[in-house]
């Protein structure tokens, strides 16, 4: 085997590389005689086939194969004597092959930077911290008697208002044709809830009960049963009962109905859990403020098609994006290269950051444990109630979903090594001062 060099610039490489012919041969005469141990041929006993009628047979195939694995197993040994840490899988490209002659191939590949972590003693930040004020936390009491509230009948002749809600009756249909789904009876509809087609709960407001309408609407185009996306369909509709909401009063009843004793219990919870909200936004504020320190001490090429892919996910999310009517305001009135020229910093930043903290994970023995990952799943899980074991079944046979749970949960221990050892001084705010949005601080 030869190997030659003809690339070496930044974090490219790249090797010109040949076989010998009878190094090909060798592994083609293996191979065909291993399949002669067991082949059976018509005409000829078990065992028994004569290799050129083998060869006749089997060599075109035998031939791929060899190839093929003399490829792989050339190229890890390559990146093995080089002494190489690809970044990527490497790149190979067949330049000269006939059969009974040596196989000549080129292997470029982009290898991992050299990193040198810095002195994380000497980073600076300040850690932001928010108490949940009283008018905060009776706001939040006000929330949950709202979210207990129950609805009692209107009086007679009463129309519905946004808010109320109505008992229908409903047939659907479309094109003149009932659809699965498309009807119901007794169903309780709060108006203004979303809870049905866009447009639909907003047809009956003022309605009384008794009144019969026709409800016209445009299933989303996003809407989770395929055949209904897109579809224009007429819902008859007929009022059965106006009821209207009664929000319970703010008092160690409403706390008994969700568990505690007293209100004032009530009260203390409703104020930790403000400050739990706080303490989380607190810590991706600090969390974002160290990774901006980090980029702008750090300065190292990253492999481009690392980058490459990295923006790739990204634009494919601002199309997806666009597609269900979502776009970013700094977006708006520019074209796609001026959009794309704008996040591909962004995706270089992702990169840098993310070899960075696997660096500093690597060199500090940082690392996530099964445990952590399957509470990763739990948590997931319990966000389809009824389907938890299908969840979990879905993670143990993908690895790389399971790989998409393990690297925020690294992530976040890096993080937290890191600012172990940085210097993070404390700074009481207002939750408005909290909330802030950090790059118009800065302006």
């Amino acid at each position: 085997m030869q190997i030659t060099e003809t690339t070496n610039e930044g974090l490219k490489r790249g090797f010109k590389v040949v076989i010998p012919s009878n190094a090909i041969e060798t592994s083609v005469q293996q191979k065909i005689a291993s399949i002669a141990q067991s082949a059976q041929l018509p005409g000829f006993r078990p065992g028994k086939v004569p290799t050129r009628v083998l060869r006749q047979r089997f060599g075109r195939s035998v031939l791929g194969e060899v190839l093929q694995e003399t490829l792989d197993s050339t190229a890890r040994q390559t990146i093995q004597d080089k002494s190489l840490r690809p970044a990527l899988q490497p790149r190979i490209e067949v330049t000269k092959f006939d059969e009974g002659a040596d196989l000549e191939f080129t292997m470029e590949v982009e290898i991992l930077p050299e990193i040198t972590p810095g002195d994380f003693s000497q980073v600076k930040l300040e850690r932001l911290v928010a108490e949940a004020a009283d008018a905060e936390v009776e706001e939040g009491l006000k929330r949950l008697a709202d979210q207990q509230k129950s609805y009692v009948a209107a009086e007679a002749g009463a129309t519905a208002r946004d808010a109320d809600a109505v008992v229908i009756d409903y047939q659907g249909s479309i094109d003149g044709e009932t659809f699965v789904g498309g009807q119901g009876k007794d169903a309780q509809v709060v108006l203004g809830a979303g809870w049905l087609v866009p447009g639909f709960e907003g047809q009956l407001v003022g309605a009384k009960a008794g009144d019969q309408r026709t409800v016209n609407v445009t299933f989303p185009t996003d809407y989770p049963y395929e055949k209904l996306r897109g579809k224009a369909a007429v819902f008859d509709v007929t009022i059965k009962e106006v009821k209207l909401p009664k929000v319970p009063p703010i008092d160690d009843q409403l706390a008994k109905g969700l568990g505690l004793e007293t209100l004032d219990g009530l009260r203390q919870k409703v104020r930790d859990q403000i400050g739990q909200e706080f303490s989380q936004i607190s810590r991706a504020r600090l969390k974002r403020e160290l990774l901006d320190r980090l980029d702008e001490m750090h300065r190292f090429d990253v492999p481009s098609g690392l980058v490459n892919g990295e923006f790739e996910a990204i634009w494919q999310q601002i199309q997806a994006d666009r597609e269900r009517g979502v776009v970013d305001e700094d977006q708006k009135g520019k074209s796609d290269d001026e959009v794309k020229a704008e996040y591909r910093p962004i995706a270089e930043r992702r990169v840098r950051l993310g070899l960075l903290l696997a660096k500093i994970g690597e060199a500090n023995t940082i690392s996530v444990t099964q445990d952590e990952v399957s509470r990763a799943i739990a948590v997931q899980a319990q966000r389809f109630p009824g389907q938890e074991q299908r969840v979990f079944e879905y993670y143990q046979s993908n690895p790389e979903a399971s790989a998409q749970l393990r690297a925020p949960i690294f992530e976040d221990k890096v993080v937290d090594f890191i600012l172990e050892l940085a210097k993070v001084t404390e700074r009481k705010v207002t939750k408005e001062e909290l909330l802030a949005d950090p790059d118009t601080e800065k302006k």
